[in-house]
């Protein structure tokens, strides 16, 4: 997207129906990069400055990132440093990042990780380096054997370990096919009860969630404090399709131990990502139940 078709969206949206005079609301509320991936690219994929989106972030409301293009030591092309100072030179909080490394099958099967775990010890530096609080595992293979479900909670537990020493967290990220039985577990259940609280956090997607066909409030209950970060999504805008409650997970979230909000789009009605997260985060900072920080 050219520069000045940011800048005018920047514009639009600083004060877009506040009225004369009137001041929008702080809160603290994430975004999911992955959620303008055609204006900045992800994995891997970079596509120019991304300075003026991060720009309109911030005037939109927006208070922190989390990224989705972690590869070879950098962000989005740039080095931990640079991508750290862009982001705060934009006025947004470096909070988190997505990133994955799957076991191979001969680590799955020895339950040997090693060559995966020094992966990670470079990771993890790349990310303090960033200024990351926290790091999420956004997805994992479908596991059709407890064995390998549990060769994967020791696997976790290890990578949370060195987050933690660190200084940083890890956690995982469900889709809906966590939802899911591995033989007679419900997948995420497992992963849950199987990994250390201390070492392993998770992030429940409750728009996934919801097309899994379980409750966020029902999961918030069942495992108090574990679901540290939220993504906030919907089938495209937040607060569209109305078949997500968001009252109902905002009003349970701070007591379930939910320290951060994170806006993530998949689908743009309009096909326009920035008018999409900008309608999203409307919908949040203008929705009563929206509190102004869950942060601990």
């Amino acid at each position: 997207m050219a520069i000045s078709m940011v800048a005018a969206v920047a514009g639009m949206t600083a004060c877009d129906g506040c009225g004369a005079g009137a001041e929008r609301p702080r809160k603290e509320i994430g975004i999911q990069l992955y959620s303008l991936r055609n204006e900045i690219g992800v994995f891997g994929h970079e596509q120019g400055d991304y300075m003026p989106v991060l720009e309109a972030l911030a005037e939109m409301g927006y208070t922190s990132i989390e990224a989705a293009s972690y590869g070879d030591g950098k962000f989005y092309g740039r080095t931990p440093e640079q991508f750290r100072a862009d982001v705060e030179k934009a006025g947004l909080e470096v909070l988190s990042s997505h990133t994955a490394r799957y076991l191979s099958a001969e680590e799955l099967a020895s339950g040997d990780f090693a060559e995966s775990l020094a992966w990670w010890d470079e990771c993890i530096a790349a990310h303090k380096a960033a200024g990351m609080s926290y790091i999420v595992m956004p997805s994992m293979p479908y596991l059709e054997k407890l064995s390998d479900l549990a060769t994967y909670c020791r696997y976790f537990n290890e990578v949370g370990a060195r987050c933690k020493a660190a200084g940083m967290s890890f956690g995982y990220h469900n889709h809906d096919f966590e939802f899911r039985k591995t033989e007679d577990r419900v997948m995420l259940d497992y992963l849950i009860e199987n990994t250390d609280p201390a070492l392993v956090f998770f992030e429940m997607d409750v728009y996934w969630t919801v097309i899994g066909k379980a409750s966020p409030v029902d999961y918030f209950n069942r495992y108090p404090g574990r679901f540290r970060l939220l993504h906030i999504k919907d089938l495209r805008e937040v607060g569209q399709s109305g078949m997500v409650g968001f009252d109902a997970i905002f009003r349970n979230a701070a007591a379930s131990g939910v320290e951060h909000l994170v806006v993530e789009m998949e689908e743009s009605s309009y096909g326009d990502d920035l008018r999409s997260v900008r309608e999203s985060v409307d919908y949040l900072l203008e929705a009563p139940f929206v509190e102004a920080s869950y942060r601990k």
